[in-house]
Formats: C-alpha cells, sequence, structure tokens
C-alpha cells in the first residue's frame, strides 16, 4: 500500500491507498466524503467529475488517484466562503441552470478555471468550454446564460 498527500480545498490530507487503481474521484468521494464530486459517465467523457487539479480541469473519474500525488485540489465544497456562495454558483442559481444539479458541480468549476484564465471570455470560448460536459435536463441556454452572468459578475468583483 502507497500513501499520497493531496491539498483539497486548503486542507491536507494524507491517504492510504488500497491499490494503484484508485480514482481521484473515489478517494474524494468515499474517503473525504466530498460527495459534490459527481461520477456519471465513468470515463471521463461526460464533465460531471471534474474538479480543478492544480488550477486545471480534470475528470476524476479518470485521473488515478496516485498521480495527483502532491496536487492541489478544489472541488465544488472549496468554491463557497462558509454559507456565502462563490459569485459562479450565484450565476448559476440566478440563470436557472441547475435543473437536477448532478452536472452542476463540474459545469461551475470549469466555468471558474475558464474565467480566471481568460475574464472576458467571448461566446465562441464559453461554447468550446461546454463542450466537455454532458447535461440532460437543461438544453444547455440556461447553462450559457450562467456563465455569461459569471462573466460579468467576476469583472465587476
Amino acid at each position: 500500500m502507497a500513501a499520497i498527500t493531496l491539498k483539497v480545498n486548503g486542507t491536507t490530507h494524507t491517504i492510504e491507498l488500497e491499490h494503484d487503481r484508485v480514482r481521484l474521484a473515489e478517494i474524494l468521494r468515499e474517503q473525504l466524503g466530498l460527495t459534490g464530486t459527481k461520477v456519471g459517465c465513468g470515463v471521463g467523457k461526460c464533465g460531471s467529475c471534474t474538479v480543478l487539479v492544480n488550477g486545471e480541469p480534470v475528470t476524476s473519474c479518470t485521473l488515478l488517484a496516485r498521480k495527483a500525488d502532491g496536487a492541489e485540489i478544489l472541488t465544488i465544497e472549496g468554491m463557497a466562503d462558509g454559507a456565502v456562495l462563490h459569485p459562479i454558483q450565484e450565476a448559476f442559481l440566478d440563470a436557472g441552470a441547475v435543473q437536477c444539479g448532478f452536472c452542476t458541480p463540474g459545469l461551475i468549476l470549469r466555468t471558474y478555471s475558464l474565467l480566471r484564465a481568460h475574464p472576458t471570455a467571448d461566446d465562441g470560448q464559453i461554447v468550446e468550454m461546454l463542450r466537455h460536459h454532458l447535461c440532460r435536463c437543461t438544453g444547455y441556454e440556461a447553462i450559457l446564460a450562467a456563465v455569461k452572468l459569471s462573466r460579468e459578475r467576476m469583472q465587476s468583483a
């Protein structure tokens, strides 16, 4: 058995891996209790399990936990400041982009990553970002509106 160290939402954790093939999503959900990270397809195609690893969006259902050793990870639970939601989380609620909510954490984290790198992201960049996510509820119009609203709020913050 090997141990890895992860800094998740600002807190350092040492995790004993049961085997070499444990995925990061399993560690986050089962060992750390961070169930906001959803596993949809299990093969990295739907985006529901997206978290930020060293600031970059990663599908945690495909990343072996051992490869994240020493990494800094941000999950949806780390976005809010206590009971105060992050402006992106608020924008998704205000735009009605949250229906079943299964894909929402991954979408919010990828939106955060996009707007950190490109604060004035244009519609093309937003649509390109959205292609990494599947949503069966919204038809994407509300999600597109939420990302644009997030962009506005992040620029004025």
